[in-house]
């Protein structure tokens, strides 16, 4: 058997692999914080404690951030293990604070988007997945993009113009499906690198899971701007 051969087709079935965890990890992720949505909008005293309380609900989405922030900062000092416990605590903290969708949009609405998105998500991993062309311009783009897209909802928040409501709606979505083709040829080239251990291939494909999981929740709240209808 040709060395060279075999080396190549092992290092295939290690990226093949790779990709394979990463999916399931964004897919566990994705179906924790449906189930927690689902259940604490199916609580009253749930959603009194959580959207009732101001100061409750700012904690979660400050614990959201630090959660990412630490995952991303602290990954080659932590264990497999603790990144795993990180990942699926923000994915229950996200669930509990998108639980307030279930309040303002109907089910079949939110189902309808969810389509949507797994579609467009599907699409743009196939074609980040397989395309020759190097993304890594649009990365670069595509992060100073998000940067003035996040300064831009910041400064509506308080604004409140619907045009610059719905000008940085079109912009997101084209930022997020733009980002992920970009972050899906970085993975698959992160798993044709390859790792020296079998605890850095778990915590390479949870960072891979987060970053596409964050492009697939984000992607589907901008298209729920544009589908969901609104509760009477």
């Amino acid at each position: 058997m040709n060395t060279t051969s075999y080396n190549q087709a092992e290092m295939k079935l290690i990226q093949s692999g790779f990709i394979t965890k990463v999916y399931a990890w964004m897919s566990m992720a994705l179906t924790i914080t449906a189930l927690t949505a689902i259940y604490v909008a199916s609580s009253q005293d749930l959603v009194r404690a959580i959207l009732g309380n101001r100061i409750i609900f700012f904690v979660l989405i400050f614990g959201e951030l630090g959660l990412v922030m630490a995952l991303s900062a602290a990954l080659n000092r932590i264990s497999a293990m603790t990144a795993t416990l990180l990942f699926i605590a923000y994915s229950v903290l996200n669930g509990l604070t998108l639980s307030v969708i279930f309040l303002v949009y109907t089910a079949s609405s939110i189902g309808t988007t969810f389509i949507v998105t797994a579609g467009t998500f599907g699409a743009m991993s196939i074609y980040g997945y397989t395309t020759k062309r190097d993304l890594t311009t649009w990365g670069n783009l595509l992060f100073m993009a998000l940067v003035g897209f996040v300064i831009a909802s910041l400064v509506n928040l308080f604004w409140q113009n619907p045009i610059f409501y719905w000008v940085c709606t079109y912009a997101g979505i084209l930022i997020f499906v733009g980002l992920t083709a970009y972050d899906t040829q970085k993975i698959k080239e992160m798993g044709a690198a390859g790792f020296e251990t079998s605890d850095g291939m778990r915590k390479g494909a949870i960072m891979g899971a987060l970053a596409l999981y964050l492009d697939f929740i984000n992607l589907f709240l901008l298209l729920l701007r544009l589908f969901g209808n609104r509760r009477n």
